[in-house]
This record gives C-alpha cells, structure tokens and sequence, in this order.
C-alpha cells in the first residue's frame, strides 16, 4: 500500500515533469542543418521550432504543483496530477501538430533525416 501511494503521490506528477523535458525535443540547431533546408520551408521550419521551445511559464507551474503535492491530500493530488496531465497533452498536440504541418513540408530524403534525428535513444526509455 506503502508503494501505491507512493506512486500516485508523486511518480504521476513526475512523470508529467519527464515529459515536459522530452518535449524539448531534439537539438533543434543540428536537425536543421543536417535537413538542408530550401528557402520555402524555413516559415515551417520556424512554426515547428517555435512550438518545440519549452515553455518556461509550464515549467514554473508543473514546479509550482511538484512543491504542493506533500501539502495536499489524496484526492488532490490526483487532481493535480490529471490537471498537469491534461495540460501536458495539450502541450503535446499542439507541439504535434506542428511537427506534422512541419513534416508534410519536407522531401522523403529529409523525412528520413527528421526521422532519424528525432527517434528516441536509449537515453531517452
């Protein structure tokens, strides 16, 4: 039971906090180069680097609710827990979607290097 609480105390939340580092993403400055982008493409190539930046204001928040949680009881901090959640995935799918209208820009060449730069390491499970 011990474990349980444990769990849904903080790991929910800090698994919220590891996304928002993932999100960040890869080296931003290397992908670009190594896609060798034509001048059409560098708007895309700005929307989905502006979308991929982390946000310093979720930063402070998800923080901000890591600090609460030994301060609040079990009904909320799973409330909390969800909230950061539901706020992560809106973060996720605005950050998706303009990785796919970035994507649908590039040639099958550069679709591979994106691909490749941007796969999970071993790092990163």
């Amino acid at each position: 039971m011990h474990n349980f609480r444990l769990f849904t105390a903080s790991a929910i939340l800090a698994l919220a906090l590891a996304s928002t580092a993932q999100a960040q993403g890869p080296d931003l400055q290397g992908l670009h180069d190594a896609l060798n982008l034509t001048p059409a493409q560098e708007d895309g190539w700005r929307a989905f680097a502006a979308a991929s930046a982390p946000d310093p204001e979720q930063a402070a928040r998800d923080r901000s609710a890591a600090d609460m949680l030994p301060t609040l009881s079990a009904p909320q901090r799973v409330d909390l827990s969800i909230a950061a959640m539901q706020a992560d995935l809106h973060t996720l799918e605005r950050r998706g979607a303009a990785l796919k209208a970035f994507y649908a820009t590039l040639t099958p060449p550069q679709q591979v290097i994106f691909d490749r730069q941007t796969a999970p390491t071993d790092d990163d499970r």
